[in-house]
């Protein structure tokens, strides 16, 4: 016979009552509630484009039968024999692209001449009709291969306009050709990360309409994830020069219906710019070569690795992607000359980025959102490397300061800046203060637009307390990074910068100028 007996009725009751209560009662925890993240501003970058941003760099391969007719633009009219890169090797491209940094290639399947770097079954003026490897070799494939091999993105650059095919000038009949190869293009190689394409024509040329509308809608549908890149998106935008030169200041946003793909008319002050009331998020790409030509000539060396460093700070610098044209040679082979560059551009930025001087700083903030005891939103977050961890400010505020103790006197002459983007482009003004050695804070440079990333590059200074101060913002801003670097090798120059900005591929030229109006800094 059991000895046990049944517990009391008024503890169970109690004990279900207890229980009930931590079920459905959780506020009554000790515990704070978390403060909700501030509403995004509009417009935001879908999840491809903030991909594509994260990217930093691309490279882009001009390489076709211009790289064996010694041109830039071709007549379509050159033989097919002339082509033959008997050294070919893909994964040598590919190797020098991630070792340099770049996580993304862009290379022109087929230029303004309409020759095809992949065996194309609508035209007869492709790799299939050459005697490299007997007519069975595919450029694009052996391409796709290597960047997959090495986990690097592959876009492809389409020409819309084509000097070999019979059919360019009629509307119907060349956009029927145009968007069966670039079906063939998107369906035969895997997952495709960019499509280039651009409204490039010379003087004189057959007059036609591209239907661009449905190219796009093409694009997208076999390949979700690409981004497309023209002068006026709908993905990514041109920056209005090929000397890879942002603005200094530079909006994601934009309006593209302001924009026509090909129109001598655009504003390239505006594309530089962008557009802080635009309804479109569209960044932009800043596209340079590494040597005067877009293509391969023996005649031509590269530049040097400094002058792509300034490239670098007025491109990614600017809140753009670095699109960097190194063009493979005859031999089929990137040229040791160029790869020598690119080691040093690498070693460059490595020297001067690896170690952040603020990463044991001390930060204390004007104000935290939801509260100093909030560390969702605390100002130690800039810190973190990353845009989805940031410090937000208390709401409904106008002054927006970062208190940066580096707990000892450090010299330094390099500031970057980067915003959670995914919640909108918001600062329009901020500066970097430093305390002097007289005991007065003294400004050292001066920004407009932070977007994705700023670098600011300024007299070398010496100072331990530092103010990071954002004067005007579209919304509350928010920081996701703050970095401070020496950078022992670049020379600033007094005067401001003035480049022409002309056509993609030095077309339609149009004599303008871009000026540097950040005080304190010419970068």
């Amino acid at each position: 016979m059991s000895t046990c007996k049944r517990p009391n009725f008024a503890i169970n009751l109690l004990l279900l009552i207890l229980a009930l209560r931590c079920s459905f009662f959780p506020a009554f925890s000790s515990a704070p509630n978390q403060k909700p993240s501030p509403l995004p501003i509009l417009p935001l970058p879908t999840a491809f484009q903030l991909q594509w941003q994260l990217g930093d760099m691309a490279l882009f391969f001009h390489f076709g039968m211009n790289t064996f007719a010694d041109s830039e633009w071709g007549s379509g009219h050159v033989h097919p024999a002339a082509f033959n890169p008997t050294e070919l090797n893909a994964s040598q491209w590919i190797r020098v692209a991630k070792d340099s940094g770049f996580s993304r290639v862009i290379l022109t399947v087929k230029h303004h001449d309409g020759f095809c770097l992949w065996p194309s079954v609508y035209t007869n003026y492709s790799v299939r009709s050459t005697n490299w490897k007997n007519g069975n070799g595919d450029v694009v494939a052996e391409l796709a291969a290597a960047a997959k091999d090495a986990g690097v993105g592959l876009g492809i650059y389409l020409s819309p306009w084509d000097r070999h095919e019979a059919c360019f000038g009629d509307t119907v009949q060349y956009n029927e050709f145009y968007l069966a190869q670039m079906t063939e293009l998107l369906t035969r190689y895997g997952e495709i990360t960019d499509v280039f394409l651009d409204g490039a024509k010379g003087e004189g040329e057959k007059n036609m309409k591209y239907l661009f509308e449905s190219w796009f809608s093409l694009i997208h549908q076999l390949q979700p994830g690409a981004t497309i890149f023209s002068e006026a998106g709908p993905d990514t935008r041109w920056v209005g020069n090929e000397y890879g030169f942002a603005g200094s200041t530079c909006w994601s946003l934009y309006n593209k219906t302001l924009t026509d793909i090909g129109d001598t008319n655009n504003d390239y002050q505006y594309e530089n710019v962008g557009d802080p009331f635009g309804p479109d998020w569209v960044p932009a790409t800043c596209d340079v070569s590494i040597r005067p030509g877009w293509f391969w000539h023996a005649s031509e060396l590269p530049m040097s690795a400094r002058s792509l460093l300034e490239i670098y700070y007025k491109s990614v610098g600017r809140n753009c992607q670095l699109l960097l044209n190194v063009p493979p040679n005859t031999s089929g082979l990137i040229s040791d000359e160029d790869i020598q560059v690119l080691q040093e551009f690498t070693d460059l930025r490595r020297s001067i980025f690896s170690h952040n001087l603020a990463i044991n700083a001390v930060i204390d903030a004007s104000s935290t959102r939801g509260g100093i005891q909030e560390t969702h939103f605390s100002p130690y977050n800039v810190l973190k490397e990353g845009i989805y961890t940031y410090w937000a400010p208390g709401e409904k505020l106008t002054k927006w300061i970062l208190f940066i103790d580096l707990q000892e006197l450090v010299s330094f002459n390099v500031l970057q800046v980067q915003e959670p983007i995914q919640m909108g482009q918001r600062v329009i003004e901020f500066h970097l203060e430093a305390w002097s050695q007289d005991g007065v804070w003294m400004r050292v440079a001066n920004g407009t637009t932070i977007g994705y990333q700023r670098l600011l590059l300024f007299p070398k200074v010496k100072s331990r307390y530092l103010k990071l101060v954002l004067d005007k913002s579209r919304a509350e801003p928010l920081i996701s990074y703050l970095g401070i670097y020496m950078d022992p090798v670049t020379v600033l120059r007094d005067t401001p910068d003035k480049k022409s900005l002309g056509r993609f591929n030095g077309s339609q030229v149009l004599q303008t100028t871009t000026t540097n109006n950040s005080l304190g800094a010419s970068m």
